[in-house]
């Protein structure tokens, strides 16, 4: 096939003779596992679990049929079917036997509810009889209770709205309502219905289980100190296939091996972000500064004994003993080697982590910082597996943005560095070796950039707060023209440009982009033949074509430019329900994060790829990398996880197996996206510190390592500069620090001004670009050709990129 065939000419062709991959039965068994491999077993007292063969079990809890294979909004997906629990344990032959006239209640209630219009998750408890109970009692051997928990793009899990302004999209400000009305408390905590539910089950079982499916941190307390719960395990949201997984689990058809990516506390207010969460509509000072998760929770006197679970942790059917054999230094790397080796009875896999120390120095510092991981191989009963861990010296270097030690530094501060390797940040052995500084060490000097105008403090590692210098805030509304009335740029599609009556070979005498292709002419020489209106054109997006909703880049038919589309993730390929197109449903990014399996995750990217491919789609708008800065945010389940070394190892594996099929990444949400409420005018004021070593440090890891072809900046502000009009951001660190090579799109219909996001670096401005205020920028000497000639070059260069 030539090149540009299928995104010029839509056709509908397999990429395997043996049929289409798009759902195919071998992406859809790749889901299944990568959501095997992620669910974490959170308790197994007398090895209740994986239940006998032949047990009878009752299934307690709406969500044995109020699945959730993932979010909503764009990590939504289209598909064929969905397996929910109960239709994965039936599909076990006389694996368990299950109570039949309890899953009928549940099943009859769940389908009333959805035919009123709730969706799956935000369903309501019905009441459970006392009849019901005590015949599950007199029938089952083991209680299984289920809970479900759902959450969406442009709302948090609380009932706090915001309507400031015009919104196309009613969904997004009534799924507050309908959380307050299904939640009262909130969904981080169980409902009445269902803390009934489970007092109804405790009094009539000795053996009760729970299976947990959802896309982010809840209260677990119930679980982790009630000694009549034996067993738990956390299916988070495992797409499509979820359901079948979590019962193959359950019923020793595979053992759990995922760890956890996030430390679960028993309240939210134990989080020190939730305090200032919703504050404001219009700001978010992070004064927890670099003291995310664990960082916090490990660091911070007082703040240990409020976790349920650590980070890290994650059971196993079997036991694995780890022995540190080796450990050294090099000039920049540090080394360790442990074997692995699985003590019980059945086949497992484990994943040792490795955490660093520092000294507190003058920087102040996390007790505790993850440093590198690795999974075993699938080890048999008495095999053992060496591992070898590596990382740089310079990883563990602080940022200095105050001027401490050297202002806008990375340094290694002098002291001793300790190493803890084991299979939980709590779980851990000290290292046999440690790294020793007599001096202060230097690892990189940058310029100080981003930095906060209006945060007044941020927090040490005593758990006091520093103040931080105050400077004058930025006008983020400012423009040289009249703006445009906020809320009317939202929503609006690109225009079909229409074309006059002509010759059949209009395009006689332009220079033709396939020629740039082929080595024949350069792309400076083809882009000097482009007026400044057809410059602009390619700075916006650009109508759909075939089944794509969410819009192109290119479209300059007169020079053979293609219109390449793109299309929503990350949870797998989002097409229309109107194009009747079903796709896989991948598991949810944090439980693809809680495999801790790269390798994996790659080929979950690689798979989706060839479905974007194979649908005449070319930029597949993933993975979302953004950190579990607070549990309410209503998206992260589309995030990979708190730390940011898991969330960048997991983006870049995901970003290579997408673009090993010539498929373009869109990496997202470029920066500190980290709530939803008002997030397209929401200022993030945090730290440059904080910002380097927490909130940029996954794309960091990302760029670095996969080179992604596009990168998303996010729709809010960063201390007072919008994302995606913030030169330092998209220039200076991006480009000029990490490298990078590729475009870079606004998020769609940011509240950016065009000409102002061009100056930044921002190469086209979705969905649509405004080309007439780009002129009157022009007109006006704020701006010129050569900027529009820097972002016109990345976007061709894209589309060079694409079969």
């Amino acid at each position: 096939m030539n090149k540009w065939t299928r995104v010029k000419f839509q056709p509908n062709l397999p990429l395997k003779e043996s049929g289409r991959v798009t759902a195919s039965k071998e992406h859809i068994q790749l889901s299944k596992e990568a959501a095997k491999e992620g669910m974490v077993l959170l308790k197994n007292e007398n090895h209740l679990l994986p239940l006998a063969e032949g047990t009878r079990i009752a299934l307690f809890g709406k969500g044995s049929f109020d699945y959730v294979k993932g979010g909503g909004g764009s990590g939504d997906v289209m598909v064929s079917y969905v397996h929910n629990l109960y239709d994965g344990l039936k599909m076990q032959k006389n694996a368990v036997q299950i109570y039949e006239p309890l899953s009928a209640f549940y099943k009859a209630d769940i389908q009333h509810q959805y035919e009123k219009g709730a969706v799956p998750g935000m369903t309501v408890e019905p009441e459970l009889t006392a009849e019901l109970a005590d015949g599950a009692k007199a029938f089952a051997d083991v209680a299984l209770v289920v809970i479900s928990r759902f959450s969406g793009e442009g709302w948090d899990r609380s009932s706090v709205e915001c309507n400031n302004e015009f919104n196309p999209w009613d969904n997004e400000t009534t799924m507050p309502k309908i959380s307050a009305e299904v939640f009262p408390d909130g969904d981080f905590y169980l409902t009445a219905r269902e803390k009934a539910m489970l007092a109804m089950v405790k009094e009539r079982f000795k053996n009760i289980a729970v299976v947990l499916n959802i896309g982010g941190v809840i209260d677990l307390s119930w679980i982790k100190n009630d000694d009549q719960i034996g067993a738990a395990l956390l299916g988070w949201q495992g797409g499509m296939e979820g359901g079948l997984a979590m019962a193959e689990l359950l019923t020793g058809k595979g053992n759990p091996s995922g760890k956890l990516v996030d430390t679960f506390a028993a309240s939210a207010d134990d989080y020190p972000s939730t305090a200032n969460f919703h504050e404001s509509f219009d700001y978010v000072n992070y004064t927890e500064d670099i003291y995310v998760g664990y960082r916090y929770f490990e660091t911070i006197p007082g703040a240990q004994e409020k976790v349920v679970y650590p980070f890290g942790y994650g059971l196993s059917y079997t036991t694995f003993t780890l022995d540190t054999t080796a450990m050294w230094e090099t000039e920049d790397q540090i080394f360790a080697e442990v074997q692995v080796t699985n003590t019980g009875d059945m086949a497992g896999k484990e994943v040792v982590q490795l955490y660093f120390e520092a000294p507190q120095g003058i920087l102040k510092k996390p007790s505790r910082q993850l440093a590198a991981f690795a999974k075993t191989r699938l080890l048999q009963p008495g095999e053992t597996q060496l591992i070898r861990l590596a990382f740089a010296k310079a990883d563990m270097a602080s940022y200095d943005d105050l001027g401490k030690i050297q202002k806008s530094a990375y340094i290694l501060e002098k002291g001793t560095y300790k190493f803890f390797i084991g299979t939980s940040v709590r779980d851990t052995k000290e290292g046999i070796q440690t790294m020793e500084l007599a001096e202060n060490v230097i690892t990189r000097q940058f310029a100080a950039h981003m930095v906060p105008s209006s945060l007044k403090e941020r927090m040490l590692s005593d758990g006091t707060f520093e103040e931080l210098p105050q400077t004058k805030c930025n006008d983020m509304n400012a423009c040289v023209f009249e703006k445009m009335e906020p809320g009317t740029e939202e929503g609006l599609k690109p225009g079909v440009r229409g074309c006059a009556r002509g010759a059949l070979f209009d395009n006689y005498g332009k220079k033709q982009f396939i020629d740039v292709a082929e080595g024949k002419l350069s792309l400076d020489e083809f882009m000097a033949q482009l007026s400044d209106d057809d410059l602009i054109h390619l700075l916006g997006g650009q109508p759909n074509t075939g089944v794509a909703n969410t819009f192109g880049f290119g479209n300059l038919p007169d020079y053979g430019v293609p219109s390449i589309m793109t299309a929503d993730g990350p949870a797998g390929l989002r097409i229309s329900g109107d194009c009747v197109i079903n796709t896989t449903a991948w598991p949810c990014a944090t439980l693809l994060a809680c495999t801790w399996n790269p390798a994996l995750v790659q080929q979950v990217g690689q798979a989706g790829a060839k479905e974007v491919k194979e649908n005449n789609i070319a930029i597949w708008l993933t993975p979302a990398v953004n950190i579990h800065r607070n549990p309410l945010c209503g998206r992260n389940f589309e995030y990979y996880s708190e730390d940011p070394l898991i969330a960048g190892k997991m983006g870049a594996a995901m970003v290579k197996g997408i673009q090993s099929q010539h498929i373009g990444a869109s990496v997202k949400h470029f920066a500190a996206n980290n709530k939803e409420t008002n997030r397209k005018h929401c200022d993030s004021r945090v730290s440059e510190r904080a910002l380097r070593e927490i909130y940029l440090k996954s794309f960091e890891i990302i760029v670095k390592e996969s080179q992604p072809w596009t990168i998303m900046s996010s729709y809010n502000a960063i201390n007072g500069h919008r994302a995606s009009e913030n030169h330092e951001l998209l220039e200076d660190i991006l480009r000029g620090e990490w490298g990078f090579e590729g475009m870079v799109t606004t998020d769609w219909w940011t509240r950016g001004e065009h000409y102002k996001e061009i100056k930044a670096g921002n190469d086209v401005k979705m969905g649509t670009g405004f080309p007439e205020r780009v002129k009157k920028a022009m007109e006006m000497g704020q701006l010129g050709r050569a900027e529009l000639k820097h972002c016109a070059k990345r976007v061709l260069e894209l589309i060079l990129k694409i079969d």
